[in-house]
């Protein structure tokens, strides 16, 4: 059964790689995944950012199982009142600042950045676009064309033109960009794909300086940065800049397929006319995944967990000392243990997996393994994990 269930992954799904890790889960639960043989696994990755109060934390099931009970699809987004939409943008709008007070629901991060896209060019009447060398912003065609990596870009070009690059905090670089023609300026707070490297301060506020000046829109990528993981809530409270756009994806679904992005009222009204519809979509902000969305929010908000971010994170720091151990990435529970080089990462994940450790790599630092456990990870938990990689890279 194990056998058949393996190979009728491998002959109908589409595949993203030569060799998927093709680990059989049947269940997930707390910070644990659960194969079909009925071996568990703590989660390091939590879905890659996703799941950061846990798997199936009960409050999200029963908002889940409440409002399937009562109602799922009705209408596209935007054109009828559902509750589990506007309870969850009003929980979102009420605890950022002021000028983030509209939130639009998609259904993926990558989407919400294809709409942050389409914004900035609606209100600025401009068309270009600055990004950061070794980004990652999602997939589509909007996303991708972000993305200053040939190996991952060069197979689907044309890609969208008129895109200016510059490496992360590479201040003197934005003297060379042609502002007059900037609608926006897409930057993660941290850079994720490229081993949690984070964006200085003073390289932030000069994008926010070129932007105010030259009429451009700063939008920060929070997709992985946000509810929570980096001990704020979002990332750009470390840096006392607030973006124009904000865009958010993965755990802002509790565990389901969610996006958004968030402006001001006055921006985000332009969508909505000239054309009518001029951002459209028919499952965004679906309200069972708004109210799981909502349940993971309130349960994160009221826990102690963002308040012991730092805590766990010096912990893994203690703890993952070794001499095949370049360096430690990151801040908070976003972090990035550098070796040697991919092969050495690799085979220290699937070490891992047969210790009970379930992680991965990152796109742009393949050298780099990737902890994002969910923020409901123990120190009993971490100390033990930090105890099996130490293991595994000794028996590599």
């Amino acid at each position: 059964m194990h056998a058949f269930a393996r190979q009728t992954f491998l002959e109908n799904m589409a595949q993203t790689s030569p060799n998927p890790l093709a680990l059989h889960v049947v269940r997930a639960e707390g910070n644990y995944l659960y194969d079909v043989d009925g071996r568990k696994y703590l989660d390091l990755i939590a879905g890659i950012s996703v799941c950061n109060v846990g798997h199936q934390h009960p409050k999200v099931v029963a908002a889940v199982q409440q409002q399937a009970s009562e109602f799922m699809h009705v209408m596209v987004y935007g054109e009828t009142v559902q509750t589990p939409q506007s309870t969850y943008a009003k929980q979102l709008v009420d605890i950022l600042p002021t000028p983030l007070n509209c939130c639009y629901f998609v259904n993926s991060g990558a989407e919400a950045i294809d709409g942050a896209m389409k914004l900035a060019k609606k209100v600025t009447r401009k068309t270009d676009f600055v990004a950061l060398v070794d980004a990652y912003h999602g997939s589509t065609h909007g996303p991708l064309s972000l993305m200053s990596n040939d190996y991952y870009s060069q197979a689907f070009r044309p890609l969208l033109p008129s895109v200016h690059f510059v490496h992360q905090n590479d201040i003197a670089a934005l003297d060379a960009i042609p502002w007059d023609r900037v609608a926006g300026v897409i930057v993660e707070v941290v850079q994720a794909e490229r081993g949690d490297q984070w964006s200085s301060a003073e390289f932030l506020q000069a994008l926010r300086a070129h932007c105010d000046k030259h009429c451009s829109l700063l939008i920060f990528d929070e997709i992985q940065t946000g509810f929570g993981r980096t001990g704020k809530l979002f990332a750009f409270e470390h840096t006392g800049i607030v973006p124009d756009i904000l865009v958010l994806g993965k755990a802002l679904g509790g565990g389901m397929p969610m996006g958004a992005f968030l402006s001001d009222r006055r921006l985000m009204a332009q969508l909505s006319d000239q054309p009518i519809l001029g951002h459209i979509t028919t499952f965004g902000g679906h309200p069972v995944v708004a109210a799981a969305g909502n349940a993971a929010f309130e349960v994160l908000v009221a826990s102690n967990w963002i308040n012991e971010v730092y805590h766990k994170e010096f912990i893994f720091r203690q703890c993952l000392v070794h001499p095949a151990i370049k360096a430690v990435h990151g801040k908070g529970l976003m972090l990035a243990v550098e070796m040697a080089n991919f092969e050495t990462v690799q085979l220290c994940i699937e070490k891992m997996l047969n210790k009970g450790l379930f992680s991965d790599w990152f796109l742009f630092a393949p050298n780099c393994l990737r902890l994002s456990p969910p923020l409901s990870i123990t120190d009993e938990e971490i100390h033990w994990a930090c105890n099996r990689i130490l293991e595994a890279i000794e028996e590599i």
